[in-house]
């Protein structure tokens, strides 16, 4: 498994739009409103990397992971950490954090941050293993519960 930080020279937008697609599907009917990966495009993706910090997995040559990193004032927040389905547990996501750990020290921020659905229990569990805890409850525009939290980890 490789690790690659995604640049002009990546050109396989309609493959890592499948994966976010293909990892995010178990998402569909479960959380409202509907996750903001199904908006989004090929050209979408390559925007979002040019103004963000992306790195892709590589399982060989086939897209096993993405994760799309922002700095902010206090802490690099993560979007899009997705993962294959089929290679799921086998620690891509784990690296995936570990690279935006160091990327988060390279730029002297103190957390990571992320938000995930209230409703995907399972991810909870999983960010709080990895060392991320809740923070707030968020709710998205027009509706009058909460349908997000964000969990922060903070960097030693």
């Amino acid at each position: 498994m490789t690790l690659r930080r995604l640049d002009d020279s990546f050109d396989r937008w309609n493959e890592l739009l499948e994966l976010i697609l293909v990892s995010f599907a178990y998402m569909n009917g479960r959380i409202d409103p509907p996750s903001s990966a199904l908006s989004l495009t090929p050209q979408a993706l390559r925007e979002k990397a040019r103004n963000e910090i992306a790195y892709v997995a590589l399982d060989g040559d086939r897209l096993a992971g993405c994760m799309f990193c922002r700095p902010e004032p206090d802490s690099l927040y993560i979007a899009k950490l997705a993962i294959l389905p089929s290679v799921q547990g086998k620690g891509i996501g784990h690296r995936l954090l570990t690279v935006a750990e160091a990327t988060a020290r390279e730029r002297g921020l103190t957390a990571l941050r992320l938000e995930t659905r209230i409703e995907l229990i399972g991810n909870h569990a999983t960010f709080a293993k990895w060392g991320f805890a809740k923070t707030a409850e968020n709710r998205h525009a027009g509706f009058d519960r909460t349908t997000s939290i964000e969990m922060r980890k903070v960097l030693i």
